[in-house]
């Protein structure tokens, strides 16, 4: 009797009709943790932003994705604020005239989800500002 029992005390694997969606969350779970992964070990490492590099610990982890996604140029105007340049010697420099600097800043704040110019100096003084 204990041989007929057996069998039906195993638990039955239910087959589900949406395991499309399932193993849809799934994936994007799984993608959310190698993110977050990276996102973690950034400190130990370097950052890629624009063509600069950038030492991991100096990028705060809310701002990395969007750094990333920065343009050559925003991440250029990005640097020079950091070494402290007004907007006009930052024009100078890059050779560009001081509105597409401040276009260049805009669309660095929009990128990097900031309130305004103010946290775009401080975040580019913590990223570029040399340490000596």
């Amino acid at each position: 009797m204990i041989g007929a029992n057996a069998p039906q005390s195993l638990p039955r694997a239910e087959t589900r009709r949406d395991a499309g969606p399932d193993s849809q969350e799934l994936a994007r779970l799984v993608e959310q943790l190698r993110e977050a992964e990276a996102r973690r070990d950034a400190h130990t490492r370097e950052i890629l932003i624009g063509e600069f590099t950038v030492a991991g610990w100096r990028v705060p982890l809310l701002h990395i994705a969007g750094l990333q996604t920065l343009t050559r140029n925003e991440a250029a105007v990005l640097r020079f604020l950091g070494w402290g340049r007004a907007n006009g010697d930052i024009g100078t420099l890059l050779n560009m005239t001081e509105n597409t600097v401040r276009t260049h800043m805009n669309n660095a704040i929009r990128k990097l989800e900031l309130d305004g110019v103010r946290e775009l100096n401080s975040l580019a003084g913590l990223l570029f500002l040399p340490l000596e």
